[in-house]
């Protein structure tokens, strides 16, 4: 258990908490490069609590301003794509992708009074299918050249997803190795040939056994946690047998990331970025290394549970996820669908919009999660003294930043580090954009 400031001292990231300062230092995802598509490129975003618009010009730049007009504080997201920017349709201010405002025409012919107004703007990237934003103070740090930012555009698939609840409740699920035995139990084992885009779904590498059998069947993993130049590394260990244990490597990236496997051939990179204290997004990044991405067939598996254009799940809340009784008893562990992003939502909504961590009571299972709070708090505090945390890169630590790899599979009992640092290189030679992983 924490106290009640601890709580808020590492949940809360408005503008001017502390956790806040922390999250502004970092590259932010700020929407897909999708939502960008079609006649107008316009789009309302909010990110740490604060509202921006987000847009991209006639030429093709991409924009990120304040979303309050400095004229009259007008709603900048209904503003109009023309003449080089983005144009305020109360008065015709116009702004540009840098937030320097063109024209002011209510003001006399030949006024100058425009050269000196500026929005504030913000530096965006856009990779891999989403959009990234830095917020913070001074110049942003270097982007990080992981594998879902390396690989080509055919390999990757972007995805993401609204959860009602604090950012820092639907990560730890993540870095949670023991729930998947559990939440994510399937009573029954489909054909991995048609696991394509599902997760728990294929077979475990080095085996013809599905990852919904070893979850279900071996329910008590050894989990392994070591700090890392990025963050952390969590390996669940499942013996199977006197000679065979399955291995399941998540990569924490600080601070609210993660990498994990989707199968022999497929890694997931997601993150879960604040809304503001009770909402967040969570984004995802699918990367192959074998082949081009099905991003027609991913995409319709997605959206048959998101509704656009938010990215609202269908199951909620308000109709409990849809949990059916029957099938609890006979197909999932559950009751609420075969998707585990559903799972998920449902585990970390059901803490409440801020989880009461003044009532938890950890147990060995959860050192992960133990471990990940205390380099956050650090974090913080070296963010309050003006200090460069974890993961704010430098352009040569940005460079040198590799994978991280990760592997769900199956090997000997002993000697499973180097099982999977060997499934890792056998799957990143059959991918001539990769690099090798740390």
């Amino acid at each position: 258990m924490i106290s009640a400031e601890q709580n808020d001292l590492i949940t809360r990231i408005g503008p001017g908490t502390p956790a806040g300062k922390l999250m502004r230092l970092y590259w932010q995802p700020v929407a897909l490069a999708d939502e960008l598509a079609g006649d107008r490129p316009v789009k309302a975003v909010k990110l740490l609590g604060q509202d921006f618009v987000l847009f991209r010009d006639e030429q093709g730049r991409l924009g990120l301003l304040d979303r309050d007009c400095p004229h009259r504080g007008a709603d900048l997201a209904m503003g109009r794509l023309e003449d080089g920017g983005l144009r305020c349709p109360f008065h015709g201010w116009l702004f540009d992708t840098t937030g320097q405002c063109l024209e002011t025409p209510a003001e006399p012919e030949g006024s100058r009074m425009c050269t000196r107004i500026r929005q504030q703007s913000y530096p965006v990237v856009e990779r891999s299918g989403i959009i990234f934003a830095y917020v913070g103070a001074g110049d942003a740090p270097a982007f990080p050249a992981l594998d879902c930012f390396e690989a080509p555009d055919a390999y990757t698939f972007a995805f993401k997803g609204l959860l009602e609840c604090n950012w820092l409740q639907a990560l730890e699920v993540g870095i949670d190795p023991a729930h998947a035995s559990y939440l994510h139990r399937f009573f029954e084992d489909e054909n991995p040939e048609d696991s394509y885009g599902k997760q728990f779904r294929a077979a475990s590498a080095g085996s013809d056994m599905p990852m919904t059998k070893v979850l279900r069947e071996y329910g008590r993993p050894q989990i392994e946690v070591e700090r890392t130049p990025w963050g952390m590394r969590l390996t669940a260990l499942r013996h199977l047998d006197e000679a065979h244990t399955h291995v399941r490597v998540t990569n924490q990236l600080f601070p609210h990331a993660f990498v994990i496997p989707m199968s022999a051939e497929m890694t997931i990179t997601q993150w879960h970025v604040p809304i503001d204290d009770v909402s967040c997004y969570w984004y995802a990044i699918f990367t192959s290394f074998s082949t081009p991405v099905d991003k027609q067939q991913m995409r319709d598996q997605r959206l048959a549970l998101y509704t656009l254009p938010d990215y609202k799940p269908r199951l909620n809340k308000s109709n409990n996820y849809g949990f059916d009784v029957a099938e609890q008893r006979t197909q999932t562990y559950t009751g609420m669908g075969h998707d585990i992003n559903v799972h998920d939502q449902w585990a970390v909504e059901s803490q409440g919009a801020i989880q009461d961590r003044t009532r938890e009571h950890l147990g060995t299972s959860d050192k992960g999660i133990a471990l990940y709070r205390r380099i956050l708090v650090e974090a913080i505090e070296q963010a309050g003294r003006g200090e460069r945390p974890l993961m704010v890169l430098d352009a040569a630590e940005a460079a040198q930043l590799r994978g991280p790899a990760t592997v769900d599979g199956i090997g000997p009992k002993d000697g499973w580090t180097q099982f999977w640092q060997e499934i890792d290189a056998r799957r990143r030679q059959g991918a001539p954009w990769a690099r090798s992983a740390a």
